[in-house]
């Protein structure tokens, strides 16, 4: 064929230009980089892999750079918050009050409980007698006795023996009237004695008072108020000499102070009289009002309104505070046990706040921006898949290569290593190694450096099998006897010519290996053994869901990461399954 007809007709030149044999674009068919990416290209799962990574490694590093919140940036606003302010109960139990440098143990607290009950008016403690007086309207005044006398029955007559230091003559006399008239108590010489029989014996003794006692409540008008027991001793006979009168004013004195005391609505007041002023000092009732915080004093006239609101089932008052401000109190009754609640404005973290246009993904347990935590945690658990690969393929390739190329001796003892290494129960381990770093208190930063390096050193043994098996294979072909003949090193060998034909399969495992490390990682961080607070990585944030009513009525939580690992894994995945495919030779082209 001519030529001028290869010109002039169209057919011809177009199989001209099929079969040139030096066309550019044919030997770039043929290149096999092309091939294999051909066949990847045309696999429509491993494509799906590599959008699911690409949009991963977007999502992660630059949604994290983009988003105006930080991976620890907690969220909390005001709210309007219900909150104990106070308790209230009607008193049950008998408060003591004690002399200064007297000392009423509980032993002899429960003593004298006992001897209210049996109508006694003495009762023994830890070898010390006391006698009780009631002075009226629920007081009782408790006294030490010493002993000044005591009387015993030898034939038929008592004899009386005075105390060692009692000088007083006509005791003798007086303890037997008080015997033989069976009196409670006499006086001699000015002194009033108590008398106690105990079985055969008498006692004459002295009474020192040393506490005293009440259902009554005493609340004072200000923290600095005298509470001790002379102001009580005195107040109490004061409200008994009241309280057999039902009105009018009774005044008594106390550590040189002047007050009265009034009864007014069927609640006592005590008033202070100084400069002829009168003041409230303390008010005295059977209701026990506190504050649930031990740095707030309720003021007498709050202590009356809640008071009154109890006594007239008001379960709601207001009440103007030391500014002005009025607020309203809620009470609650449970039993003989009132709750005072109210409402204060208090600065709350958004926990579990849902979906919003601030928090598009919501928030967590922490307050935290959740959308924001995934991201960060996306760049924590592909930072370590790709660094936990890098540290077990090294490993792998450089003990395997060796294995291989040697042979004999050297690899045997690789295998026995690499033998080793598949008897160590992984998890169990790094769980057990987990907990010894939370024990220690190890650094988050350091612990996720720790967790790399481990997962790495417990993963090469299968890469070190692959290349092993792969040099074993490739060390007897043509082009390694003419390396060999052409003088070149050994570590040239190996990794110049050797390692480079293993690469194709060692992709296709470092891909499909990706995956499950992150897999691994998730479960680590999800059992509380992997990266830790405030570090994020999808497992951790899983772990927040650490019971059912959250993990069913939040669903935002734990749904996203989960999405994320399930996209992230799989995308691994497929994009192994398309390498395996393009670099086999089998595949069609």
């Amino acid at each position: 064929m001519s030529k001028q007809d290869m010109n002039e007709n169209p057919q011809n030149q177009h199989l001209s230009a099929s079969v040139a044999l030096d066309d550019e674009q044919r030997i770039r068919v043929l290149s096999p980089a092309m091939l294999v990416f051909r066949r990847f290209i045309r696999n429509k799962l491993a494509i799906t892999g590599t959008i699911f990574i690409a949009g991963m490694f977007l999502f992660s590093f630059v949604g994290g750079w983009l988003m105006p919140y930080g991976e620890s940036q907690v969220f909390t606003e005001y709210v309007d918050m219900s909150k104990d302010y106070a308790g209230a109960s009607r008193n049950t139990e008998y408060k003591f009050t004690t002399v200064d440098g007297s000392d009423f143990p509980m032993i002899a607290r429960s003593q004298f409980v006992l001897a209210i009950n049996d109508n006694s008016p003495a009762f023994s403690s830890q070898g010390v007698d006391y006698s009780l007086e009631n002075i009226g309207a629920g007081f009782y005044r408790i006294s030490a006795l010493k002993e000044a006398a005591t009387a015993a029955m030898i034939g038929g007559k008592y004899s009386i023996v005075t105390a060692e230091g009692v000088t007083d003559p006509r005791l003798k006399n007086e303890f037997m009237r008080a015997i033989e008239e069976k009196r409670d108590s006499f006086e001699s010489g000015g002194t009033t004695y108590i008398v106690i029989t105990q079985k055969k014996n008498i006692k004459a003794c002295v009474s020192r008072p040393v506490a005293i006692a009440t259902l009554n409540i005493f609340d004072f008008a200000s923290q600095e108020a005298d509470m001790g027991f002379e102001f009580r001793h005195e107040a109490a006979l004061a409200y008994s000499a009241l309280m057999s009168q039902a009105a009018g004013v009774q005044p008594f004195e106390a550590g040189g102070a002047r007050y009265e005391l009034a009864l007014e609505e069927g609640m006592a007041t005590v008033y202070s009289l100084s400069d002829g002023a009168r003041t409230v000092y303390a008010n005295i009732s059977e209701y026990i009002v506190q504050a649930v915080y031990g740095d707030v004093f309720l003021t007498i006239d709050y202590k009356n309104k809640v008071k009154d609101c109890i006594n007239e089932g008001i379960a709601e008052f207001t009440f103007a505070d030391e500014t002005g401000e009025e607020r309203t109190y809620a009470i609650l009754r449970n039993n003989e046990q009132w709750t005072i609640k109210w409402v204060e404005e208090t600065l709350v973290t958004q926990n579990y706040k849902f979906p919003s246009r601030e928090h598009l993904l919501g928030t967590d347990g922490n307050g935290m921006d959740l959308l924001t935590r995934i991201m960060y945690g996306g760049r924590v658990s592909l930072i370590i898949g790709f660094i936990v690969v890098i540290i077990e393929t090294t490993i792998g390739v450089i003990l395997g290569g060796v294995a291989g190329y040697f042979g004999k001796a050297i690899d045997n003892l690789v295998m026995r290593v690499v033998d080793i290494f598949n008897c160590i129960p992984s998890l169990p381990l790094i769980i057990i190694l987990g907990a010894m770093m939370d024990e220690l208190r190890v650094d988050p930063q350091v612990r996720m450096v720790l967790l790399m390096l481990i997962l790495g050193i417990l993963g090469w043994p299968s890469i070190a099998r692959l290349v092993r098996g792969q040099i074993l294979s490739l060390r007897e072909q043509e082009f390694m006897v003419a390396a060999e003949a052409s003088g070149l090193s050994v570590n040239r060998r190996i990794f110049k010519h050797l390692i480079p034909n293993v690469i194709p399969q060692l992709i296709v495992v470092c891909t499909m290996s990706l995956g499950n490390i992150i897999l691994t990682e998730s479960v680590l961080s999800f059992l509380g053994m992997g990266v830790k607070f405030p570090f994020a990585s999808w497992g951790n944030i899983i772990n927040a869901v650490s019971n059912v009513h959250v993990m069913t009525n939040y669903l935002f939580v734990w749904i996203p990461a989960g999405f994320c690992i399930l996209i992230t894994v799989l995308g691994f995945n497929f994009i192994g399954d398309g390498l395996r495919d393009a670099f086999d030779p089998k595949m069609k082209r």
